[in-house]
């Protein structure tokens, strides 16, 4: 009777007691797992895509990335798995123990206990190849897959990057973001520009900015132009002279910039290294010094004195082309360099007339930058009601802009902006030739593969 009692006893003891579990698996992030420090263990579950396998007697080496880094992490499993399921581009989920490395190669490694197969790849059929490194002329033949190599997913996350330092730039400046419109009820065109919006809702908020695609039919296929591509604009009220707005264009290139280097160094290394060598010196001298300034009319006269033959003869009141700004920006040390003040007939109606007769210039700049050319195109704006008033009128625009006219009657204030070519940026950066290699999907004349 005393051993049922007992036996009854334990069986209560062992419905009522939790079974022993073991800790689930924590999910980590490549990145998160090649920074975890003191791995001595810790079961976690890593997703991501096979860069590489190598398979020896006991032991099977596999390398999974998942984007978050240019560096995979390392997973080593014993001969048991299937190694003939485990290619070259395959989607794999693996859960083990996170320890530390023996190798000198890298500080974790993963212990797999489990390797489950999502997507299989077949590595014959596959147009990215094991080893190869693919010039980047053929990837852009493959826009659906180049994403998964080391240098475009280098790009993109400098891309990205890129564009959360300059919302930063904007946000503690209390900067209001204006979203771009997607859908509209009565006839409209694409953009090539938000800067009139801006220039609206700089009648409310002292300083506001969009970024977003914009769109140009440019009959080019060059390495410079895109059909669609990405601008940063900026508006800013209470401006009166150019000084202070070539301070807020340098000062986003350069915060940018350093953002980048920061927080992606590997990524831009790999670039600067494979792509654009001599390209990580280039930069640091563009940061650690001031960009130059100079007027068109200097600009003109520099030009007319160079010993280069252009394809187009530099002539004051002819406007500049990408031959004539790359050898400015050479002549002036490969500084980036503003160009300042251009005639009156070269520019937009909404520019600001300078008054200086007789060459009759606005408060136009343009900023120049090494590998690229014009980076930067900005002015201040004409708020003085009349002076817009006969510039509408010689355009006959009066009756299209009594709007853009209005801003000036109610509250108008000095203020001036400007746009920056998102892609020519991150080309500059980076060393990048062709302009098509620095967005997810180019989209030019003649070429919409995705």
């Amino acid at each position: 009777m005393f051993g049922a009692r007992c036996l009854l006893r334990a069986l209560r003891f062992c419905f009522s007691a939790p079974c022993p579990r073991h800790k689930p698996s924590a999910k980590l992030s490549v990145r998160d797992a090649l920074r975890a420090q003191n791995a001595s263990g810790e079961r976690v579950k890593v997703q991501g895509w096979i860069r590489s396998v190598r398979s020896q007697k006991e032991v099977l080496f596999l390398h999974v990335n998942d984007g978050t880094s240019l560096e995979s992490l390392q997973v080593v499993a014993d001969s048991s798995f299937d190694s003939r399921e485990l290619a070259f581009g395959s989607s794999v989920k693996v859960q083990g123990q996170l320890v530390k490395s023996p190798s000198k190669r890298q500080n974790v490694e993963l212990k797999a206990e489990k390797i489950e197969v999502v997507g299989d790849c077949d590595a014959k059929d596959f147009p990215l190849k094991y080893k190869e490194r693919h010039p980047m002329e053929y990837l852009r033949q493959y826009p659906h897959l180049r994403c998964r190599t080391n240098v475009l997913g280098s790009i993109l996350r400098v891309r990205s990057e890129a564009t959360a330092a300059i919302h930063s730039f904007f946000k503690p400046s209390s900067k209001i973001k204006v979203p771009e419109e997607n859908f509209f009820n009565i006839p409209a065109f694409l953009t090539v520009s938000g800067q009139l919006h801006l220039e609206v809702m700089s009648g409310a908020f002292t300083q506001v900015f969009t970024f977003g695609p914009t769109f140009r039919a440019e009959n080019s296929q060059s390495r410079r132009h895109l059909a669609e591509f990405y601008m940063v604009e900026a508006e800013i009220s209470f401006l009166e002279n150019l000084q202070d707005l070539m301070q807020v264009m340098e000062g986003l290139f350069k915060t940018t910039t350093t953002t980048v280097l920061s927080n992606c160094p590997e990524d831009v290394e790999l670039c600067h290294k494979f792509i654009a060598p001599g390209q990580k010196d280039r930069l640091e001298h563009m940061l650690k010094n001031n960009f130059l300034i100079i007027s068109y009319t200097e600009a003109v006269e520099i030009l007319k004195q160079a010993s280069q033959n252009f394809t187009f003869c530099p002539e004051w009141g002819a406007d500049l082309h990408t031959e004539h700004e790359k050898y400015l920006v050479k002549h002036c040390g490969n500084m980036p360099v503003f160009v300042i003040n251009y005639p009156l007939k070269l520019k937009p109606f909404y520019m600001r007339d300078n008054e200086d007769s007789p060459q009759h210039t606005v408060a136009a700049v343009d900023l120049l930058v090494p590998g690229v050319g014009e980076l930067f195109g900005g002015s201040l704006r004409e708020e003085r009601y009349h002076f817009l008033e006969q510039q509408l009128a010689r355009s006959g625009l009066t009756e299209a802009y009594q709007w853009y006219l209005d801003l000036r009657r109610f509250g108008s204030v000095p203020h001036g902006g400007f746009g920056m070519g998102f892609e020519r940026y991150l080309q500059c950066i980076l060393g990048i030739d062709n302009i098509k290699d620095v967005i997810p999907f180019p989209r030019f004349t003649h070429s919409c593969l995705l």
